[in-house]
Order: C-alpha cells, then sequence, then structure tokens
C-alpha cells in the first residue's frame, strides 16, 4: 500500500501502488516492471522562458539538437540500397540513406554550391544530384566531377563530400546525432535496455499519423509523461485507469530515460470508494472497446454483445486481461496464455531524451514524437506511429506512410486511432491555452507536484545540463 508521508519527495497517493497491482497478476511479471525507483530531484519552480521564448529555442537547437541523438526513421523505412527518408529538425535537414545492403549514413541535405535542399522528400537514387545546377553526390557522400569542372579548380571532390553525422539502430528504429564527438548511442541509453524489454523489430509501422499543435514541443510532450491530469482532463477514465497511484521512475544517475507505469481496469483513487468491479467492466467497455479495434489496442465490443461476466472472488482487470488474451490470440495469431495482465492492459510509457517516447507492453505499442515546428517556440509537430505485430510472424508488411492532417481535424475523425483519438483531441485541448498563459503568467516558472510529476523535472533536469554543456 502507498502511505502519506510529509517528507519532501516521499510523499505517495494512499491506496494501492503499482507494484501492488502487480503482486495479484494472474502471471508472473517481468522482473523489468518489478523494477521502482524515484530520486527526489528538488521542489524548485521551472522557468517558463523555455518553453516561450525564441532566443532559447535558438539556443536549444544548438545546444542540445545538435547534440543528442535522436530517432529519425525506421529501418524498415530505407530497405533497398538507395532508399532514404529527410529527417529535419528546427532549420537543419539531413538525408537518411542505405549505402549498403548493412549500412545506413546520414548527410545534411544540402548542396554545397549555392544551398539548395538535395532531396524535399524520401524515394529511392542511386547518387544525389541538385536539380539546381546538377552537382552530383555517390551515396556514400563523396562528389562526383562538377558540371563545367573547368569552372571550379579551386573546389577538390576529394574535399567536397557531403558532411555527415553519426547513424545508430536500435530495434528498427534509426537514430542521429550530428556531433562527430557525441558518445555512443549505446552509452547515451544507459540501462534504458533493461528496463524496455519489448521487441519492437519484429513490429511494423501500421499508422503514422503528424500535425502541427499550437504550442512548444515541451509543453505538448509534457502533457504525455504524466497521469495527473486524467482527473480535470480525462474524467471519462476515472472509473477504470487507476491514476493519481500510477508509478514513476525517475533516477538521477540515468538522464536520458525515464518511465510510467498507469494501472488500466482499477478505478482511480480518486472514485475508488463508490466504484464496483462491475463498474469497472461497463465503463471500460463503454469508452475504451469501440467496434474496430485499433491496430490491435482496444477490445472488440460487438453489437448486442453482452459485457463478460466476473466469476467470485474475481476482478474485472482479470477478466479484461483474459479478453485481450483471447482477441490478441485470434488476431496476431500468437500465443499469449503466458502474458502478464499488466502487459495486455496497461500503459507503460517510456521517454528516451529527449523526445523518443515508446510505450511497452505485448499488444501493439505505440510511439510519440514530439519536434519543434522550425524554430517557432509556439508550435510543434505531434505524430502518433503505431508498432503492430504481423498477421503472419515474419511477414512484415511495408510500413505506414506518414499521414499530415490538418491543424483543425479532430484525432477523433481518424478511425485508425480508436479510442485514443478522442483521448488526444481531450489532451490537445489544453494546449494552446497553456501556450498562451505561459506568456501572460506573472510568476517567472511553473511549479510541478513533486511525484506525479517527476519525470517532467527530469527531463528538464536533463534539458538543463545540455542547455549550460
Amino acid at each position: 500500500m502507498m502511505d502519506e508521508t510529509s517528507e519532501s519527495g516521499a510523499a505517495r497517493c494512499p491506496g494501492p501502488s503499482v507494484q501492488d497491482y502487480l503482486d495479484q497478476d494472474s502471471r508472473p511479471v517481468p522482473a523489468a516492471l518489478r523494477f521502482e525507483r524515484n530520486d527526489h530531484l528538488g521542489s524548485e519552480d521551472i522557468d517558463a522562458a523555455r518553453f516561450t521564448s525564441r532566443a532559447w529555442a535558438e539556443r536549444e537547437m544548438e545546444r542540445v539538437w545538435r547534440r543528442v541523438w535522436q530517432f529519425a526513421c525506421l529501418e524498415s523505412e530505407i530497405p533497398e540500397v538507395g532508399d532514404h527518408e529527410v529527417y529535419e529538425i528546427g532549420d537543419d535537414s539531413l538525408v537518411v540513406v542505405r549505402t549498403a545492403p548493412d549500412e545506413i549514413r546520414a548527410f545534411v541535405n544540402v548542396c554545397l554550391h549555392r544551398g539548395r535542399k538535395l532531396r524535399t522528400a524520401g524515394g529511392n537514387v542511386s547518387e544525389f544530384r541538385c536539380p539546381f545546377h546538377g552537382f552530383t553526390w555517390n551515396l556514400d557522400g563523396t562528389m562526383r566531377t562538377p558540371p563545367c569542372a573547368w569552372d571550379f579548380p579551386h573546389v577538390g571532390t576529394e574535399k567536397f563530400s557531403l558532411p555527415e553525422a553519426r547513424v545508430a539502430t536500435w530495434r528498427g528504429f534509426v537514430f542521429i546525432n550530428m556531433d562527430p564527438c557525441a558518445e555512443s548511442f549505446d552509452s547515451y541509453r544507459g540501462t534504458f535496455d533493461e528496463y524496455y524489454i519489448w521487441p519492437l523489430e519484429d513490429r511494423y509501422k501500421s499508422l503514422h499519423i503528424a500535425k502541427v499543435l499550437p504550442c512548444n514541443w515541451k509543453v505538448a510532450q509534457d502533457a504525455f509523461i504524466e497521469s495527473f491530469h486524467v482527473i480535470a482532463t480525462h474524467p471519462q477514465m476515472l472509473p477504470w485507469l487507476a491514476d493519481a497511484n500510477s508509478q514513476y521512475d525517475v533516477m538521477a544517475d540515468q538522464p536520458h530515460w525515464s518511465r510510467m507505469i498507469n494501472i488500466q481496469g482499477a478505478p482511480s483513487p480518486h472514485v475508488a470508494d463508490w466504484v464496483t468491479e462491475e463498474d469497472v467492466l461497463e465503463t471500460f467497455y463503454d469508452s475504451r472497446a469501440f467496434y474496430s479495434a485499433a491496430q490491435g489496442r482496444d477490445l472488440v465490443r460487438g453489437e448486442g454483445d453482452e459485457l463478460p461476466a466476473i466469476p467470485p472472488g474475481g476482478t474485472a482487470r482479470q477478466v479484461l486481461a483474459q479478453r485481450m488474451r483471447e482477441q490478441l490470440a485470434s488476431t496476431a495469431r500468437q500465443d499469449f496464455s503466458a502474458t502478464p495482465d499488466t502487459e495486455l492492459l496497461d500503459a507503460i510509457n517510456y521517454l528516451l531524451f529527449p523526445n523518443f517516447n515508446p510505450w511497452g507492453g505485448a499488444k501493439s505499442n505505440i510511439v510519440y514524437r514530439f519536434r519543434p515546428h522550425g524554430l517557432d517556440p509556439d508550435a510543434c509537430t505531434a505524430e502518433i506511429i503505431f508498432m503492430s505485430a504481423p498477421k503472419q510472424p515474419g511477414e512484415m508488411p511495408p510500413p505506414a506512410k506518414i499521414r499530415w492532417v490538418p491543424e483543425d481535424m479532430l484525432f477523433a475523425d481518424i478511425p485508425e486511432l480508436g479510442v485514443l483519438g478522442p483521448v488526444f483531441d481531450q489532451d490537445c485541448e489544453n494546449l494552446p491555452y497553456v501556450q498562451q498563459g505561459l506568456k501572460a503568467m506573472r510568476k517567472p516558472g511553473i511549479t510541478l507536484a513533486n511525484y506525479q510529476e517527476s519525470r517532467i523535472r527530469h527531463f528538464n533536469r536533463t534539458l538543463d545540463h545540455w542547455m549550460e554543456k
């Protein structure tokens, strides 16, 4: 049971903890999820200028984005030699290309003659040829003889190669780093791999939605790394989502990753005194179960289907987990009989600094990515990616193309998102008003909860470290 204490940073919501629920799981729970640690990192306000200042955004681009490892694309998006994707962050543009069957490289996506972008979209090429004057580079970034070479005696092809970024791959994802002196990606991740245990390389990208939001990228990301907001923003979830007793793992000696585990199929401590197990089951189906499942994430409830019965001594959580187990076995054609309830039901969200947000679990995994929109501190790009299990193991469908949706389009109008669509809309309803409020606020900083918003503090502590390096 969680206890209430006045010690700074040690207070927890009264009631069952995540680990208490995992003690009652119907299957053995992996050690990675039995880990729990939350280092108290202070309670000082976080200055608001980082969300609103153009000068901060420009420094952030120079001191953070040009020096950290960041998710650029998937290996499956560039399977053949010459396949490439364009990755852009702020004013920087990189072309990520497969140069050999077992090699991926990344180059600054700019012609060294007069500065035109070489590629404006992904595709397949045998060379990088500038559309302006025809200067051409091989896939490995070396320059070919320039047009009218007689007029460029001062340009040596051996010294006119495209500037290169570092590349690393992790479980099917491609990461880049523009700093040639950066630490290795293996070192950068710290102990992340010990606690993110799901084989994303065995999943395929089944959905990729992108939308520009009217807020700073950190304002957007912060809304998705804590559950404190559920009581006001998502009140329909309270009967079946244990929000205030979520687990937040942040470690002072692991600056680049954090985690949140949020129990589902159990009531919020805010309403637990008057919600029955039958209420949990009914409200879960009413608000979580759609007639068509969102890429293997939502339970399917057909027209006229009866709710499953809760056996004597059983819980709604156990019933829901078994239903998900059975449904996934039929749709993904895999055996989930040994999969614990927590991997089937719970929201297990990770953040690898600065903006790689993969969910864990046995069902289809979600990845969020929030990026600055150019150098505008008041806008960002939000992306939702579904990584789904193939219907036949080993038979990977081609990855879904990114789909940009208009700023005025609701996520609820994207049927593939299932239940998450309306939830995203509730989250996004707050964001422009947070951005506006940060500008109008007279207090110099924002105030955070010690525990429930500890991931936000952990993130900003790491951000400050990079800004000061």
